[in-house]
């Protein structure tokens, strides 16, 4: 009997002791790949929502978290800045400006919810 009440209690301490608690956002390499696929989607989305001419470029990962929640969220904070390529040239080399005054560095952070097994993926948040 005392088994069945002291166990989910030390599952709960090693599932805290060894990096989170269960179903919270965890930590996550900027290179993995969910990551970038998340973060490809939420820069298209993020230009395709802009009212500017030209399009933005991730200039850098700050921090990159996952959750699985049916599925995967995503919460990735970049800094973002402007290129010379206009909207709607799809094949050009979109490099940031080299001059800081012209990239206009900004940072957002963007929610995307991926579930691949369906096929979809989704912008939750974006906060620039």
């Amino acid at each position: 009997m005392m088994w069945k009440v002291v166990f989910p209690v030390l599952a709960a301490v090693f599932a805290v002791g060894s990096g989170g608690l269960v179903g919270g956002f965890s930590e996550v390499d900027v290179h993995d790949e969910g990551v970038r696929d998340a973060l490809n989607y939420a820069v298209v989305q993020h230009n395709k929502g802009s009212n500017d001419l030209y399009l933005s470029q991730v200039a850098e990962v700050l921090k990159a978290q996952r959750q699985v929640v049916a599925g995967m969220k995503y919460i990735i904070t970049v800094k973002m800045a402007k290129t010379p390529c206009r909207k709607g040239r799809e094949n050009d080399v979109c490099d940031i400006h080299q001059d800081r005054a012209k990239a206009q560095p900004y940072q957002c952070t963007f929610t995307v919810w991926n579930r691949p097994w369906l096929n979809e993926i989704q912008m939750v948040a974006e906060t620039c």
